[in-house]
């Protein structure tokens, strides 16, 4: 009886090792697949640079975020091609001309929002994809390092942005 328990035990933490290596494997497999978008990263830096950014402040997102219907439009408007410039990642388990394929979203299609990458830097480092993290981290660095005349900043009020704009005076001409 001993010996039958014996061998029980044995095989049973056989199987549960055998299931735990594929688990892993699967895991890391579903990990692998999303890799950086070489061409959005290249993309948003431009876009950085030319000062199509909107400054503002984490958890922004989830209102500056496109909807499925945004997304929709413009993908009918541009194609995938375009749409793929907008996500700093790559799920190759996805064909190309899928929404699914790319993920990682930085902007609204007309800028380059500091809550996306704060948004992408977060999520990317919670599931372990460095490459993605440390890119969103140098775009949102490029971010702090421009001059903030030309671009948006809702959310900062008191930011250097609007400072310019206090000493404007408005004189009207004398009637």
């Amino acid at each position: 009886m001993k010996s039958a328990i014996s061998k029980l035990a044995v095989v049973s933490f056989a199987a549960v090792g055998v299931l735990l290596c594929s688990i892993g494997d699967a895991f890391a497999q579903s990990r692998g697949s999303i890799k950086l978008n070489a061409d959005a990263f290249a993309f948003a830096a431009r876009l950085i640079n030319d000062g199509h950014v909107i400054a503002d402040r984490k958890g922004a997102w989830s209102g500056d975020r496109p909807s499925a219907d945004q997304e929709n439009e413009f993908i009918r408007l541009h194609g995938f091609g375009e749409y793929a410039k907008w996500h700093l990642g790559i799920d190759e388990r996805y064909p190309e001309n899928t929404k699914r394929r790319y993920k990682f979203p930085y902007g609204d299609f007309k800028s380059v929002h500091r809550c996306g990458l704060l948004a992408v830097k977060a999520r990317a480092h919670q599931y372990g994809y460095i490459e993605i993290e440390n890119a969103a981290a140098e775009l949102e660095r490029e971010i702090r390092n421009q001059p903030r005349i030309n671009t948006d900043s809702h959310g900062f009020r008191n930011s250097s942005v609007l400072q310019p704009c206090k000493s404007v005076a408005l004189t009207l001409p004398g009637r």
